[in-house]
């Protein structure tokens, strides 16, 4: 009988640097995310309106609200995406795995 081996759980920390050339894309596509978004804003402290001002002057957010980290293992057999956190940040680089520099 073949058995199936047990399942590794292995955390991936990366840090990726992206050039946004058109702002004005990101935030549009981080709106039209929003928009889709199966949300009851009934139950949350602003409405749509609100939400999307607040992409439209953070390109950092917008940014960090687009970005698809689930497809990390996509087309790797045996690889399950889990879950992760995904953030963006403007300015210099820094290791967030250093003491010194939180």
């Amino acid at each position: 009988m073949d058995e199936q081996p047990t399942p590794v759980t292995v955390h991936i920390y990366c840090r990726v640097e992206v050039v946004v050339s058109d702002p004005a894309a990101v935030t549009g596509h981080a709106i039209a995310d929003l928009r889709a978004a199966d949300i009851d804003w009934s139950e949350e402290e602003d409405d749509l309106g609100t939400a999307v001002e607040e992409l439209r002057s953070d390109l950092v957010t917008s940014l960090a609200g687009v970005v698809d980290i689930s497809r990390l293992g996509d087309g790797i057999p045996g690889v399950e995406f889990r879950g992760g956190l995904c953030w963006a940040e403007q300015g210099p680089a820094r290791d967030p795995f250093r003491a010194e520099e939180r």
